[in-house]
Protein backbone atom coordinates (compact mmCIF):
# COMPACT_ATOMS: atom_id res chain seq x y z
CA UNK A 1 0.00 0.00 0.00
CA UNK A 2 1.63 3.67 -1.02
CA UNK A 3 1.44 5.68 2.00
CA UNK A 4 1.65 9.06 2.28
CA UNK A 5 4.67 12.06 3.64
CA UNK A 6 2.64 12.96 6.00
CA UNK A 7 1.33 11.86 9.62
CA UNK A 8 -0.97 13.23 11.88
CA UNK A 9 -0.69 13.10 15.77
CA UNK A 10 -4.03 14.33 17.75
CA UNK A 11 -5.08 14.94 21.05
CA UNK A 12 -7.86 16.89 22.79
CA UNK A 13 -8.64 19.68 25.63
CA UNK A 14 -11.28 19.28 27.92
CA UNK A 15 -14.09 16.68 27.66
CA UNK A 16 -17.14 16.55 25.37
CA UNK A 17 -19.98 15.56 27.26
CA UNK A 18 -22.43 17.87 26.94
CA UNK A 19 -24.24 16.23 30.07
CA UNK A 20 -22.55 18.43 32.41
CA UNK A 21 -20.75 21.49 31.55
CA UNK A 22 -17.81 22.95 33.94
CA UNK A 23 -18.67 26.61 33.46
CA UNK A 24 -14.77 27.22 34.35
CA UNK A 25 -13.89 24.96 30.95
CA UNK A 26 -17.12 25.03 28.85
CA UNK A 27 -15.45 23.75 25.55
CA UNK A 28 -14.11 20.81 23.50
CA UNK A 29 -10.50 21.62 21.43
CA UNK A 30 -9.57 19.32 18.95
CA UNK A 31 -5.72 19.78 17.60
CA UNK A 32 -4.47 18.13 14.37
CA UNK A 33 -0.67 18.00 14.14
CA UNK A 34 0.50 17.06 10.78
CA UNK A 35 3.76 16.69 10.24
CA UNK A 36 6.27 15.57 6.95
CA UNK A 37 7.28 12.33 8.06
CA UNK A 38 10.96 12.88 7.03
CA UNK A 39 10.85 16.00 9.25
CA UNK A 40 9.52 13.93 12.39
CA UNK A 41 12.29 10.85 11.86
CA UNK A 42 15.47 13.50 11.18
CA UNK A 43 14.11 16.81 13.55
CA UNK A 44 11.57 16.16 15.76
CA UNK A 45 12.13 12.44 17.43
CA UNK A 46 15.88 13.50 18.01
CA UNK A 47 15.20 16.93 19.06
CA UNK A 48 12.80 15.65 21.82
CA UNK A 49 14.72 12.55 22.77
CA UNK A 50 18.09 14.70 23.22
CA UNK A 51 15.82 17.19 25.47
CA UNK A 52 14.48 14.17 27.87
CA UNK A 53 18.15 12.63 28.08
CA UNK A 54 19.36 16.07 29.21
CA UNK A 55 16.83 16.87 31.97
CA UNK A 56 15.87 13.06 32.87
CA UNK A 57 19.00 11.06 32.06
CA UNK A 58 16.36 8.73 29.96
CA UNK A 59 14.08 8.92 27.77
CA UNK A 60 11.10 7.00 28.72
CA UNK A 61 9.55 10.20 30.50
CA UNK A 62 6.22 10.85 28.68
CA UNK A 63 5.84 15.00 28.26
CA UNK A 64 2.25 16.06 29.36
CA UNK A 65 0.94 19.36 29.61
CA UNK A 66 -1.38 18.39 32.65
CA UNK A 67 1.83 17.45 34.77
CA UNK A 68 4.28 19.77 33.65
CA UNK A 69 1.80 22.91 34.47
CA UNK A 70 1.16 21.03 38.17
CA UNK A 71 5.00 20.04 38.47
CA UNK A 72 3.59 16.44 39.07
CA UNK A 73 6.08 13.72 38.56
CA UNK A 74 7.96 13.37 37.09
CA UNK A 75 8.67 16.76 36.79
CA UNK A 76 8.44 17.68 40.09
CA UNK A 77 11.81 19.54 40.17
CA UNK A 78 9.68 22.48 38.22
CA UNK A 79 8.85 23.76 41.38
CA UNK A 80 12.13 25.51 41.05
CA UNK A 81 11.81 28.46 39.47
CA UNK A 82 15.05 28.66 37.90
CA UNK A 83 14.85 24.91 36.36
CA UNK A 84 11.58 25.38 35.70
CA UNK A 85 12.09 28.89 33.26
CA UNK A 86 15.51 26.39 31.84
CA UNK A 87 12.76 23.72 31.01
CA UNK A 88 10.20 25.64 29.65
CA UNK A 89 13.12 27.54 27.68
CA UNK A 90 13.95 24.46 25.76
CA UNK A 91 10.58 22.83 25.66
CA UNK A 92 9.26 26.15 24.03
CA UNK A 93 12.03 26.37 21.48
CA UNK A 94 11.88 22.71 20.02
CA UNK A 95 7.97 23.69 19.62
CA UNK A 96 9.13 27.03 17.91
CA UNK A 97 11.26 25.26 15.82
CA UNK A 98 8.96 22.09 14.90
CA UNK A 99 8.29 21.85 11.18
CA UNK A 100 4.53 21.23 11.56
CA UNK A 101 1.29 22.38 10.64
CA UNK A 102 -1.93 23.41 13.27
CA UNK A 103 -5.17 22.31 12.38
CA UNK A 104 -7.74 22.49 15.25
CA UNK A 105 -11.80 23.13 16.27
CA UNK A 106 -12.91 24.12 19.57
CA UNK A 107 -16.20 23.46 20.08
CA UNK A 108 -18.16 26.26 23.02
CA UNK A 109 -20.33 23.51 23.99
CA UNK A 110 -22.65 25.88 26.26
CA UNK A 111 -23.26 27.76 23.45
CA UNK A 112 -23.96 24.57 21.26
CA UNK A 113 -26.20 23.19 24.31
CA UNK A 114 -27.64 26.59 24.31
CA UNK A 115 -28.49 26.71 20.53
CA UNK A 116 -29.14 23.67 19.54
CA UNK A 117 -32.18 21.04 20.91
CA UNK A 118 -30.93 17.62 19.54
CA UNK A 119 -26.98 19.03 19.35
CA UNK A 120 -24.21 16.54 17.80
CA UNK A 121 -21.31 15.52 20.04
CA UNK A 122 -18.83 17.88 20.57
CA UNK A 123 -15.88 15.50 19.58
CA UNK A 124 -17.87 14.35 16.05
CA UNK A 125 -18.31 18.13 15.40
CA UNK A 126 -14.83 18.51 16.05
CA UNK A 127 -13.20 15.73 14.05
CA UNK A 128 -15.21 16.45 11.42
CA UNK A 129 -14.11 19.83 10.85
CA UNK A 130 -10.57 18.67 11.62
CA UNK A 131 -10.52 16.02 8.76
CA UNK A 132 -12.05 18.52 6.54
CA UNK A 133 -9.52 20.85 7.12
CA UNK A 134 -6.48 18.40 7.27
CA UNK A 135 -7.64 16.94 3.93
CA UNK A 136 -7.76 20.42 2.51
CA UNK A 137 -4.24 21.44 3.36
CA UNK A 138 -2.98 18.37 2.30
CA UNK A 139 -4.67 18.68 -0.94
CA UNK A 140 -4.34 22.41 -1.74
CA UNK A 141 -1.16 23.04 0.48
CA UNK A 142 1.20 20.66 0.81
CA UNK A 143 0.07 19.06 -2.83
CA UNK A 144 0.11 15.83 -0.77
CA UNK A 145 -2.43 13.84 -2.44
CA UNK A 146 -1.54 10.34 -3.17
CA UNK A 147 -1.30 7.26 -0.47
CA UNK A 148 -3.12 6.82 2.93
CA UNK A 149 -2.39 9.24 6.50
CA UNK A 150 -2.10 7.76 9.51
CA UNK A 151 -4.75 9.77 12.06
CA UNK A 152 -3.03 9.13 15.15
CA UNK A 153 -5.14 9.57 18.18
CA UNK A 154 -4.09 8.86 22.05
CA UNK A 155 -6.21 5.24 23.56
CA UNK A 156 -8.57 6.60 25.98
CA UNK A 157 -11.21 3.48 26.87
CA UNK A 158 -7.86 0.70 26.60
CA UNK A 159 -7.32 -1.54 23.87
CA UNK A 160 -10.66 -2.24 22.13
CA UNK A 161 -12.47 0.19 24.62
CA UNK A 162 -15.65 1.54 24.23
CA UNK A 163 -14.74 5.49 23.75
CA UNK A 164 -12.33 4.15 21.35
CA UNK A 165 -14.64 2.07 19.54
CA UNK A 166 -17.05 4.76 19.00
CA UNK A 167 -14.49 7.32 18.20
CA UNK A 168 -13.28 5.04 15.34
CA UNK A 169 -17.03 4.14 14.40
CA UNK A 170 -17.45 8.48 13.89
CA UNK A 171 -14.44 9.03 11.67
CA UNK A 172 -15.45 5.83 8.95
CA UNK A 173 -19.04 7.72 9.29
CA UNK A 174 -17.22 10.94 8.37
CA UNK A 175 -14.62 9.41 5.88
CA UNK A 176 -17.03 7.20 3.91
CA UNK A 177 -19.62 10.48 3.86
CA UNK A 178 -22.46 8.75 6.45
CA UNK A 179 -21.96 11.85 8.66
CA UNK A 180 -25.28 13.91 7.97
CA UNK A 181 -23.39 17.05 8.50
CA UNK A 182 -20.39 15.38 5.93
CA UNK A 183 -20.06 17.44 2.28
CA UNK A 184 -19.22 14.13 1.17
CA UNK A 185 -16.17 11.50 1.99
CA UNK A 186 -13.14 12.63 3.28
CA UNK A 187 -10.55 9.65 1.43
CA UNK A 188 -7.26 8.96 2.32
CA UNK A 189 -7.08 8.78 6.35
CA UNK A 190 -6.80 6.02 8.13
CA UNK A 191 -7.06 6.22 11.89
CA UNK A 192 -4.43 4.27 14.69
CA UNK A 193 -4.69 4.22 18.45
CA UNK A 194 -1.99 4.40 20.12
CA UNK A 195 -1.39 3.58 24.20
CA UNK A 196 0.14 6.24 26.28
CA UNK A 197 2.85 3.95 27.25
CA UNK A 198 4.16 3.74 23.93
CA UNK A 199 6.04 7.08 24.25
CA UNK A 200 4.73 8.82 21.06
CA UNK A 201 6.53 12.10 20.12
CA UNK A 202 4.13 13.14 18.14
CA UNK A 203 1.23 12.59 20.83
CA UNK A 204 3.25 14.18 23.15
CA UNK A 205 3.55 17.34 21.21
CA UNK A 206 -0.18 17.46 20.46
CA UNK A 207 -0.69 17.29 23.93
CA UNK A 208 1.30 20.20 25.01
CA UNK A 209 -0.52 22.17 22.07
CA UNK A 210 -4.60 21.40 22.58
CA UNK A 211 -4.94 23.38 25.75
CA UNK A 212 -3.65 26.97 24.73
CA UNK A 213 -5.84 26.37 21.58
CA UNK A 214 -8.76 25.89 23.62
CA UNK A 215 -7.46 28.71 26.80
CA UNK A 216 -6.82 31.22 23.39
CA UNK A 217 -10.94 30.50 22.19
CA UNK A 218 -12.32 30.47 25.77
CA UNK A 219 -10.65 33.98 27.07
CA UNK A 220 -8.77 35.55 23.76
CA UNK A 221 -7.90 38.88 25.62
CA UNK A 222 -5.77 37.13 28.31
CA UNK A 223 -1.86 36.68 27.90
CA UNK A 224 -1.16 33.17 26.39
CA UNK A 225 2.91 32.95 26.11
CA UNK A 226 2.10 28.99 24.82
CA UNK A 227 -0.66 29.90 22.19
CA UNK A 228 1.75 33.06 20.86
CA UNK A 229 4.53 30.08 20.23
CA UNK A 230 1.62 27.74 18.62
CA UNK A 231 -0.27 30.75 16.32
CA UNK A 232 2.19 30.96 13.34
CA UNK A 233 1.92 27.15 13.10
CA UNK A 234 -1.73 27.31 12.72
CA UNK A 235 -2.97 26.66 10.01
CA UNK A 236 -6.58 27.26 10.66
CA UNK A 237 -8.93 26.90 13.83
CA UNK A 238 -12.54 26.75 13.62
CA UNK A 239 -14.92 27.93 16.70
CA UNK A 240 -18.32 26.34 17.03
CA UNK A 241 -21.19 27.66 17.43
CA UNK A 242 -20.10 30.56 15.29
CA UNK A 243 -18.22 31.49 11.87
CA UNK A 244 -15.07 29.29 11.26
CA UNK A 245 -12.07 31.70 11.88
CA UNK A 246 -8.43 31.84 10.91
CA UNK A 247 -5.36 32.72 13.19
CA UNK A 248 -5.88 35.98 15.57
Amino acid sequence: MLFSDHIIFVDESGDHSLKSIDPQYPIFALAFCIIRKDDYIHWLVPAVQEFKFRWFGHDCAILHEHEIRRAEAPFVFLGNKDKKWRFMRELTQIIEECPMVVVASVIQKDELARRYTDPKSPYELALLFCMERAREYLDDIAKDTDGLTHIVCEARGGSGGKEDRELELEFRRIATGANPLSRGPIEGFEILFADKKANSVGLQIADLIARPIGLKTLRPDQDNRAYDTILPKVWDRKVFPQKSERPR
